[in-house]
């Protein structure tokens, strides 16, 4: 039994999505936004869902502008009631998947936020060039509201 070319190249794309995913869980996590900013492309096509009660929630397009979203949620929130797991994470080519479940506390208010995520990263030559987040936008909306 041989292994072809073509399986070899696609296992290696995945791989390297594998690594580059597991970098950007690690920068994050450390929040080294330095190292964001390098691993997210020049030109990122970025969704999550615009949430005018959410300051740190707005269009991005930028590897600085989404690297910056980072330290932005950290100035806005409480860093000893953050709390994410990441219950799966599935790799398929330049795509992957990762879901789990988020908290928080919303500095401004004291109220805390909590739900369930997705998050789909895409990484071409070894850049993350969509990043498409889906999480709880009511519950964070709700903590952003002051009483």
């Amino acid at each position: 039994m041989s292994i072809k070319s073509a399986d070899l190249t696609a296992s290696s794309v995945t791989d390297t999505t594998r690594n580059v995913v597991q970098e950007f869980l690690a920068a994050r996590m450390a929040g080294d936004v330095e190292r964001l900013v390098a691993l997210f492309a020049d030109d990122v096509d970025w969704l999550l869902a615009e949430n005018p009660a959410v300051p740190w929630i707005r269009p991005r397009s930028t590897g600085a502008e989404c690297a910056a979203q980072f330290t932005e949620l950290a100035a806005h929130t409480v860093a000893e009631d953050a709390r994410a797991s990441v219950d799966t994470f599935l790799v398929d080519g330049t795509d992957a998947v990762l879901m789990g479940s988020l908290s928080g506390t919303v500095r401004a208010t004291g109220k805390s936020f909590e739900g369930p995520f997705a998050l789909r990263l895409t990484v071409d030559g070894g850049r993350i060039t969509r990043h498409h987040l889906y999480e709880n936008s009511v519950s964070i909306a709700e903590a952003c509201t002051p009483f």
